[in-house]
Formats: C-alpha cells, sequence, structure tokens
C-alpha cells in the first residue's frame, strides 16, 4: 500500500501592509474625535446665539422702563447676584462704570452681615437670577423694600419670586442650558451678559457719553492709546519753537536754539499770535537746493508755508495719525479756538504708538500698514533734508543712515552762514 505523499502546510503570508497601522488608526480616530470637537463647540455656540435673537426678538417695553428708572435715579445702580449670576453681575458692574453709570457690586451673602448698609436713598438694585428663587438674594428682597430702593430684576420669567417682588423685570426667557448634560449655566448667563451689555450701552448712549469720557476712564492699556487726546503728546512749553513771521530765516533759527528734544520745524504766528504758518527742516533745505541762500536774511514769511494743516488738542490720537497719514506730513501744529498755537505733533511721537486693533468710528481704521507709511514718509522728509543739505556742501563724518531732522538743524543754527559743518546729536 503506497503512504500518501508528504505535503507541507501551506504557508499564508501575512498582507500586514494591507491592514492599518495602529499609529494610522490613532491618527483617524484623532482625526475623527476633533471633528466632533468642533462639532459640539459649534452646537454650543449656535444654541447660545440663538436664544439671544430669541430674547432679542421678545424684548418687550419693560427695558424701556428700566433704562427710565435708572436715568431719574439719584444714586448708583447696585449690582447683586450669586454664583455664577453674580459673576455676570461684576462684570455689568465694570460694563456700567466704564460706560457712565455709577454701579457697584453688592455680594448677596456679604450683604445681609452688614453690607446693605450701604444702600442709600435713590438707589436702584439689579438683581441677577435665573430661576428667581435663589435664597441669598430673596432675602435681600425685604431690606430693598423698607430702603424704598427699586429693583430690577433679570430673571427667566415672571412668574417667581424674584420677578413678583420688583419694580421692572427684564424677562431673558426659559432656555436650557448648553452642552449635552444641559446643567451647567451657560445659556442663561450669556443672556444675562448680553442684557446687561444692552442696558449699559443704551444708557451710555442716551446720556451723550463721548469717546472723550471714554478716555478720561481708560488711561492704560491698548484703548488708552487709541483713546489719548493730541494735548497729552504733543510738543510744548520749551520744546515748542514759536517764532514772528516778520523776523528772517537767520534770526529764527539763531533764537530758536534749544537743547534737549528738538522738532523739525517752527511755528510762525501773525502779529494778532494767530498761526500763519509753518517752517520746516524740507523748507530749509530747500532754499539751499535751490541755491536761494540770501533768502535766510528775509522775512521767513516769504519762505514759509502758508494756511498748514492744523488740529485742536482734544482729538484723539489716531484721528491725528491718520491725517498725518492722509498728508504726508511729519509735523502738525496743535492750536485753540482762536488759532492760537498750543503745541506741535511730531511724527516721532506717534510711530511707537500701535492701532492696529481699534475701529474708527470715521471710516478706514489705522492699521500697521499705515504706521509703516508714516515712517516712509518721515524718512522721506529726512531725505530730502540730507540732500539739500550734500548740494550745499555740508560734509560730515557720519553716515547718511545717521542724519536725522535734528542733526540738520543743529547744524543750520549753529553754522548757519557757512552751512559747513555737522554737529551730531543724541535726541530727536
Amino acid at each position: 500500500m503506497t503512504e500518501p505523499s508528504q505535503r507541507s502546510p501551506e504557508i499564508i503570508p501575512l498582507a500586514i501592509e494591507k491592514n492599518p497601522s495602529a499609529d494610522s488608526l490613532r491618527g483617524t480616530q484623532s482625526s475623527n474625535g476633533r471633528l466632533q470637537l468642533l462639532a459640539d463647540g459649534r452646537a454650543i455656540i449656535r444654541r447660545e446665539a440663538e436664544s439671544m435673537l430669541q430674547m432679542a426678538a421678545d424684548l418687550d417695553p419693560s427695558f424701556c422702563e428700566a433704562i427710565e428708572l435708572i436715568q431719574s435715579a439719584e444714586g448708583t445702580v447696585i449690582v447683586t447676584g450669586v454664583g455664577k449670576a453674580g459673576l455676570i453681575g461684576q462684570k455689568i458692574v465694570a460694563t456700567l462704570a466704564s460706560t457712565g453709570t455709577r454701579a457697584w457690586f453688592l455680594h448677596p451673602t456679604e450683604a445681609v452681615h452688614g453690607d446693605v448698609g450701604s444702600v442709600r436713598t435713590g438707589d436702584v438694585v439689579l438683581a441677577l437670577s435665573n430661576s428667581g428663587e435663589s435664597e441669598e438674594i430673596l432675602r435681600l428682597l425685604p431690606v430693598f423694600n423698607r430702603l424704598n430702593t427699586p429693583v430690577i430684576a433679570i430673571t427667566r420669567d415672571r412668574e417667581n419670586s424674584l420677578a413678583r417682588s420688583s419694580r421692572v423685570v427684564l424677562s431673558i426667557g426659559r432656555h436650557a442650558e448648553a452642552g449635552r448634560l444641559k446643567l451647567a449655566p451657560s445659556v442663561s448667563t450669556s443672556l444675562m451678559l448680553a442684557m446687561g451689555d444692552a442696558l449699559a450701552l443704551v444708557l451710555s448712549q442716551a446720556s451723550g457719553f463721548s469717546e472723550q469720557d471714554f478716555a478720561l476712564f481708560h488711561p492704560a492699556g491698548a484703548l488708552g492709546r487709541r483713546l489719548t487726546p493730541v494735548r497729552d503728546v504733543m510738543r510744548c512749553g520749551e520744546q515748542l519753537r514759536v517764532a514772528s513771521d516778520n523776523e528772517t530765516v537767520r534770526q529764527v533759527m539763531i533764537e530758536l536754539r534749544r537743547p534737549g528734544r528738538r522738532t523739525g520745524a517752527v511755528v510762525l504766528t501773525a502779529d494778532s499770535g494767530k498761526i500763519s504758518g509753518i517752517f520746516t527742516d524740507s523748507d530749509l533745505a530747500r532754499l539751499f537746493e535751490q541755491r536761494d541762500e540770501h533768502r535766510l536774511d528775509e522775512p521767513i514769511s516769504g519762505v514759509m508755508t502758508r494756511n498748514p494743516t492744523i488740529i485742536r488738542g482734544d482729538v484723539l490720537l489716531p484721528e491725528a495719525i491718520r491725517l498725518m497719514s492722509q498728508r504726508k506730513l511729519s509735523e502738525v501744529p496743535v492750536v485753540d479756538e482762536q488759532g492760537i498755537p498750543l503745541g506741535l505733533l511730531d511724527i516721532t511721537d506717534v510711530l511707537g504708538c500701535s492701532f492696529s486693533d481699534q475701529s474708527q468710528t470715521s471710516g478706514n481704521p489705522a492699521s500697521p500698514d499705515s504706521d509703516r507709511g508714516l515712517a516712509r514718509s518721515a524718512w522721506n522728509t529726512f531725505r530730502c533734508a540730507i540732500a539739500g543739505a550734500k548740494k550745499t556742501g555740508c560734509r560730515s563724518r557720519m553716515n547718511d543712515s545717521h542724519w536725522t531732522s535734528s542733526s540738520l538743524w543743529i547744524c543750520t543754527t549753529h553754522n548757519i552762514a557757512s552751512f559747513s559743518v555737522l554737529q551730531p546729536v543724541q535726541h530727536w
């Protein structure tokens, strides 16, 4: 009997390359997970936004009553709330105060331990509670009633204890909170904040609160820089060069020599004391470019720039920067209502300011590009002065990159007769 032939077991190769690796699986899972995270985040934001739109549509004349009640109050707005609503209340206080409405926050727990004594006749209370049943808030209501202090409630409806005890009710509506659990205060707190912002900003508009008023309350930070008036940065006093337009160019240059910080322009006035023109380093360089050195001994009124661009001291700095950029100016005189010179805004005083985040009420916002445009304008002015000086034989051991308008001023004031020696300077 023939034995069956022994066959080697068939070895089937593993197609590892056809199966996803662990890294690729993790990458796919990670990608899918991030997509889900994005979807969840967008759903929450959309949920809150839709609720705000609904609240805006449902806003009724009670809002007007709240505005009128606060306007008629002789005291301050006292905001109170507990938990997340209390935190929103503190933000509302900050917005009210910074937009012209006096306000402060009263913590409910501290209030019942003596701080309610700070409430005075003429005050108005703004109480925040989504449910309207917060025990800490309800304990304060009898005290406010005895003090004859009206209460404005920001709550979800008119059918709760807080609403029934309030003079005015601002309903934010009944809304489910955001997220899968729908438990954490999210939609409700966003609605409270939006209602508080609406109150603060409408009150501000109704009172005529201006940009200048806002600037007074925000002297620091990016907002402070945006809202700085020209008078706070202009060069004045000894730094301001003012001369009569009847004097000669040579007299003006010699008489107005000053150490320290310098400007590249002289403000000129008529006999009345009002501004009549401006004489810049470019004007001086132009005399030498055109070989009109003889005019150095003629009245400066013949070579000055007449009717120059001027600004008022209360103009905000972004507006001044935009003006200088549009008209390619390096110096702008600052005058009062009668046209009397008060100071001079020099380009070097504003180039360090950043206004890229601002929104201008009058049109195009300033940007880093506009700042660079100002810098180019200033440098072109300096180059013009340098070129004029070189054509007249002015020599220096300094490189061209070290020439400045102030260097040219010293050159002209220290050696205006021969115009042959340039004195380096340490200050612009």
